[in-house]
């Protein structure tokens, strides 16, 4: 039997918060029962899973997508007791080692010449900066800083922390850099939002929509303000993480200890 609410909220696109439900349908629109002609999901077994990665004509990155994604549905259907077992669960994925990122990584001159060019008399040019300067100098990723709220932004002793929701539902709790604060600290006496309103909102004809704004609004500012400042490099939302970190390991190395440098030096993929 079929029904709605069987099916988890992400693969119908519902989840307030998924990592990338777009992707996770399009990768279960084609899957082990569509080539073996399976017609119900139960009977899905490792060899149908397994005969399906091994012919998947995808690159090792898409068939290890794939994969994932078909055991994320199984773990549902497990936990919904529609299925008794994950059958993709003993199913192994090519080999895939990534030792250098791809992302863009801005230089020093060409963070600063973009900060600079934002003009700053209205409130999105505020925003605009507090966003990518938040983003520059705290490391995050670009999804845990759009959810912050205003109340995220709080003062804790004699300087400011944000209070960032990370991947896996991790909360972390990060000190201000100065610029960021002065960004930020800015935008908000302008805007005067409250304390349980989203830190970086939408805009509808000049004004303030109440709406947090979504990953592709954030990619789609920041080419556009790259492109005003005459920076035509293929600039995306994790390139200011990854030039933030790249700059803090270059310039503290000498001083920052094993520890920390460990904790972010995964981060040089980005």
């Amino acid at each position: 039997r079929k029904r709605r609410n069987e099916v988890p909220r992400v693969f119908r696109g519902q989840d307030p918060e998924p990592e990338h439900p777009r992707s996770v349908r399009q990768k279960l629109s084609t899957g082990p029962w569509s080539e073996n002609h399976v017609d119900d999901i139960r009977a899905i077994t490792p060899m149908h899973v397994a005969a399906y990665i091994e012919q998947h004509p995808g690159s090792p990155q898409t068939i290890k997508q794939h994969l994932a994604a078909i055991k994320m549905l199984f773990d549902y259907l497990v936990v919904s007791q529609i299925v008794p077992t994950n059958p993709a669960a003993p199913v192994k994925g090519p080999t895939h080692v990534v030792k250098r990122g791809k992302t863009p990584v801005l230089s020093v001159e060409d963070a600063r010449t973009l900060m600079n060019s934002i003009p700053l008399d209205s409130l999105q040019g505020l925003r605009d900066r507090a966003l990518i300067g938040v983003m520059l100098f705290s490391f995050a990723r670009v999804s845990a800083v759009l959810g912050m709220k205003v109340s995220d932004f709080y003062e804790n002793g004699r300087r400011r922390w944000f209070r960032l929701l990370e991947k896996g539902g991790k909360h972390h709790e990060v000190p201000v850099h100065h610029k960021a604060q002065d960004y930020v600290a800015e935008y908000l006496e302008k805007a005067g939002f409250e304390p349980n309103k989203p830190l970086f909102q939408t805009f509808h004809k000049k004004a303030p929509t109440g709406r947090p704004m979504s990953c592709s609004e954030a990619y789609r500012m920041i080419r556009r303000r790259a492109l005003a400042a005459g920076i035509f490099a293929p600039v995306c939302c994790h390139s200011f993480q990854a030039t933030g970190i790249a700059v803090y390991l270059r310039e503290q190395r000498s001083t920052v200890s094993a520890t920390v440098a460990k904790s972010v030096q995964f981060k040089r993929l980005y």
